[in-house]
């Protein structure tokens, strides 16, 4: 059932909400084992305890939080006091945070239920969620196949059932890329939009919070309530917190005429079938907003700067896991710090995050900085001028979400520069910091998502002409059968 039905049906009856998490661990029980989508499972009885607490405060008498006992999964790199927070690595396999982070208060404030950690890359270094320490996540339309990555089981546990609603991460894709893969709504909100204390860094310059949901006004509802400004991020934009579902229902009331700007070269670099159901899916749109075709001739060097600037960050920011101040404790009596060090980040790292780890310190030596990243710190901002001078022309462009249909698992392995290509359309927006959502476009036997990027703090225009799209696809609240 959608978060916004949830609503209506706890209001009338706050004690429903137990013959619904009743049926969220039912579906579990059933599905994860083969889905794999969670590392972290909240023990049914501690939700029990936690909602039969709300209750008793008064909350059945209609004072409840609007999302009294609505269910989320969260991706495993953001912060919750007393759950497990592994980021996907055996570095933090045991690592229990004292605190919560940001977005987790809001989503407390208001009555939500997080009953489990969603799988992902390790330290979102991915985008398939096979670099987990733990697992694989398989895509619950095919089994065979990933659910994308670095948010992947978050994407897989909303296409599954085993969530109403969940929360990713995204530095290069990693909330639009495993959205795409498992046909629903997700969106990477302008940078600074939702408090990033708490997210576990990667990428500093570039990770985001965002929602993900089966529905677009689900995707406003969760919007709504993590965005806002945070003095505790340094980078969180100085802005009130915006009603982002009032937003839409006003733009879907006024029916604005729109100029989408079509990415020439992401449709032309995308497989046959990609662009084929992309094109299909915004075609149901054009006949009432204007569409014309745009140009950016630099997408190759979007993804080359994006991996240089993500891993020299990467490599700044993992240093601290040394298992002296943090991460995977060894035992150090009697030895030097070389062998500790090595030791901690050798059981601790997997194959992939050390690999970034390395890249990232090699382009920040002396000889190489300015060669490599600080022309990529270039390019970004000549990237920037080039959107912004489109969005004069535009309010939105389109382009494929991902390239290439859902790959088989341990396909991109086989051909490492192919994982780095496919996030070719995501990277745009993560470079700029501009906001972008997937939303389902279709089936070419397998999930297919178009991408919306607009220019900073337009959300308000990308739920828009998701809700549209919705309408007219009917691809909205689908839940695989597993």
């Amino acid at each position: 059932m959608p978060v916004y039905r949830l609503i209506e049906e706890f209001s009338s009856d706050a004690y429903k909400v137990f013959e619904y998490v009743d049926s969220i661990y039912d579906r579990i029980k059933r599905v994860e084992d083969r889905v794999k989508a969670f590392i972290t499972i909240v023990p049914k009885e501690e939700v029990y305890s936690y909602l039969e607490t709300l209750l008793k405060r008064g909350y059945n008498s209609g004072s409840y939080p609007k999302l009294f006992g609505v269910m989320i999964g969260v991706k495993d790199n953001i912060s919750t006091k007393g759950i497990r927070t592994t980021c996907g690595s055996k570095m933090l396999e045991n690592y229990i945070p004292p605190y919560d982070a940001t977005v987790i208060e809001k989503l407390k404030s208001v009555g939500m239920v997080i009953h489990g950690k969603t799988n992902m890359d390790e330290f979102a270094m991915g985008s398939t969620t096979e670099t987990s320490a733990f697992y694989p996540t398989r895509n619950p339309w095919n089994l065979d196949r990933v659910p994308g990555g670095s948010s992947g089981g978050s994407g897989a546990a909303l296409a599954a059932g085993e969530a109403s609603i969940a929360l990713g991460s995204d530095t290069g894709g990693s909330i639009r890329n495993p959205a795409a893969y498992t046909m629903v709504y997700g969106l990477r909100p302008t940078y600074g939009l939702v408090s990033r204390y708490g997210l576990i860094a990667y990428a500093s310059s570039m990770d985001q919070i965002g929602p993900m949901a089966r529905n677009t006004t689900d995707l406003a509802l969760l919007l709504t309530i993590i965005s806002g400004h945070d003095q505790r991020d340094s980078t969180s934009l100085p802005l009130h917190s915006i009603d982002y579902l009032k937003a839409l229902d006003e733009l879907l009331y006024k029916e604005p005429r729109l100029r989408i700007g079509i990415l020439k070269e992401l449709f032309e670099g995308s497989d046959d079938g990609v662009r084929k159901v992309t094109y299909s899916c915004i075609d149901k749109i054009c006949s009432y907003h204007e569409c014309i075709e745009v140009s950016i001739p630099y997408t190759k060097e979007a993804v080359a700067a994006y991996y240089i600037i993500a891993m020299a960050e990467a490599s700044s920011n993992l240093a601290r896991f040394d298992g002296i101040r943090y991460g995977l404790k060894v035992p150090v009596e009697g030895r030097n710090w070389v062998d500790v060090y090595t030791e901690v980040r050798t059981k601790g790292f997997g194959y992939e995050v050390k690999k970034r780890i390395a890249l990232g310190t090699y382009v920040l030596s002396m000889g190489y900085r300015d060669m490599y990243y600080i022309r990529a710190l270039r390019f970004r901002r000549m990237l920037k001028e080039k959107l912004d001078a489109m969005f004069s022309k535009v309010d939105v462009m389109a382009s494929p979400t991902m390239p290439i249909p859902p790959p088989r698992l341990g396909e991109f392995f086989e051909d490492p520069l192919k994982i780095y290509l496919a996030d070719v359309s995501t990277v745009i927006a993560s470079l700029t910091g501009y906001p972008a959502i997937n939303i389902p476009a279709g089936w070419n036997g397998l999930p297919i998502g178009l991408q919306l990027i607009s220019r900073p703090l337009s959300e308000p225009i990308l739920l828009y002409i998701s809700a549209q799209l919705e309408e007219r696809t009917k691809l909205r609240d689908l839940i695989a059968e597993v």
